[in-house]
C-alpha cells in the first residue's frame, strides 16, 4: 500500500514537474503590422529577448501605429497588451494623456538621436526620416524642396498617406509645418495637383509608387537602403530637400494594467542594446540608436528640423484640417 501510494505520488511529481518548467510569463506587445511580420525586426527581437528571460514574446499585429493606440485606448484597463510598441515622437503627448501608461524608470543615454532622450513613460525604439524616394531611372531630375515640388508640370505625381491614418502621412503634416509656418497651406494647396493619392497606409502608398503609378512616394531616407542591400536594385534615392528634414522616433510604451511591469521594463532596456538594434536596420529599415548601420545606409541629414510635443499635441488636428482643406 505505502509504495503504491509513494509511485502514485512520483508519478505526479514527474507529471507536473514539466508544467511548472513551462509555465512562463507571456510578454504581449502590440504593435503595428509590418514590424511583427516574418520578415519585420519582431520574429528576430522575440528570439533575441527570450535569450535573456524566462518568459515568451507575443507580437499582436493591428494595422498600423495609429490604429494599436485606439485599440488600446478602446481595451482600457482590460487590455491583454503589457507593450505597445510603433507609436512616435508626433504621438507621444497623445498617448500620454490617455492615462494609460506607466513611467519606465530608465535611462537613455549615449544612443544615436536626433535629440537627447528624456521621456519618462515612452522609450525610444529607432529612428529616421521623412522623404520622398524617386526612382534615379525614370526620374533624372528630381524637386530640391517643397517649392521645386509644387513647380512641376501637373503630370508630376507623388503617394502620400493619410495623416488621419498613418504615421509618415502625419509626419508630412509636422514636416511641412515644421519648415512653413503659417504658409504650411500654400504650400499643401500648391502640392494639391501633383497628389496621385492619399492612402490609408505606406504600404498602399509605397505600392502605388513601386508599380509606376506615380513619379515619388512619401517615405524614408532609409527606403532606398532596403531596394539597394535586400534587393540588390541600386536605382533608388531619395529627394533632397534644402528645407531639412524631419525625423521620426519610434518608441514603445508599458501599459499601467499590465501585470508583468518588471519584465516590461526589462524588455525597453534590452530593445536599446547593440544585440537588439543589430536586428533593425534590415528589419525595420531605420536608423539603429546603438552600433553603425550596415553598409548602403545614407548618411544622417545635417538639417533637422523639429516640433515641440506639447504644441504638436495641441495643434496637431488643426494642422491636418489645415492640410486636407487646402488639397479639396
Amino acid at each position: 500500500m505505502l509504495r503504491s501510494v509513494l509511485f502514485g505520488f512520483a508519478a505526479v511529481l514527474m507529471l507536473a514537474a514539466p508544467a511548472a518548467a513551462d509555465d512562463k510569463p507571456t510578454l504581449t506587445i502590440y504593435t503595428y503590422d509590418s514590424f511583427a511580420a516574418d520578415y519585420g525586426p519582431g520574429p528576430g527581437l522575440k528570439a533575441g529577448f527570450e535569450k535573456t528571460c524566462n518568459c515568451t514574446v507575443d507580437f499582436v499585429a493591428i494595422d498600423s501605429a495609429i490604429g494599436a493606440l485606439r485599440r488600446v485606448q478602446l481595451e482600457g484597463a482590460s487590455s491583454k497588451a503589457d507593450i505597445l510598441l510603433g507609436l512616435d515622437t508626433s504621438l507621444v503627448a497623445e498617448a500620454g494623456a490617455t492615462g494609460l501608461f506607466a513611467p519606465h524608470g530608465l535611462t537613455f543615454d549615449k544612443l544615436t538621436l536626433p535629440a537627447p532622450w528624456t521621456d519618462p513613460t515612452f522609450a525610444p525604439v529607432d529612428f529616421g526620416y521623412f522623404a520622398f524616394v524617386y526612382d534615379k531611372t525614370k526620374v533624372a531630375n528630381p524637386p530640391t524642396s517643397f517649392e521645386a515640388l509644387i513647380a512641376e508640370p501637373p503630370s508630376f505625381k507623388v503617394a502620400l498617406e493619410d495623416p488621419r491614418s498613418d504615421t509618415p502621412g502625419l509626419g508630412l503634416v509636422l514636416w511641412i509645418k515644421a519648415a512653413y509656418g503659417d504658409k504650411a497651406a500654400e504650400i499643401w494647396k500648391g502640392l494639391k495637383p501633383h497628389i496621385a493619392t492619399m492612402a490609408q497606409s505606406w504600404d498602399q502608398a509605397y505600392g502605388l509608387f513601386l508599380k509606376g503609378e506615380t513619379d515619388m512616394a512619401l517615405s524614408y531616407t532609409t527606403s532606398p537602403a532596403y531596394h539597394a542591400i535586400a534587393e540588390k536594385k541600386p536605382n533608388y534615392a531619395y529627394a533632397e530637400f534644402t528645407e531639412g528634414f524631419y525625423p521620426q522616433i519610434e518608441v514603445a510604451g508599458i501599459l499601467k494594467a499590465s501585470p508583468h511591469q518588471d519584465l516590461a521594463k526589462q524588455f525597453l532596456a534590452w530593445l536599446v542594446t547593440p544585440d537588439a538594434q543589430g536586428v533593425i536596420p534590415e528589419t525595420n529599415w531605420m536608423y539603429p540608436l546603438a552600433g553603425t548601420p550596415p553598409d548602403g545606409f545614407p548618411p544622417l541629414p545635417t538639417r533637422v528640423l523639429s516640433l515641440d510635443p506639447a504644441t504638436i499635441a495641441a495643434q496637431k488636428s488643426a494642422w491636418i484640417d489645415e492640410a486636407l482643406a487646402a488639397i479639396r
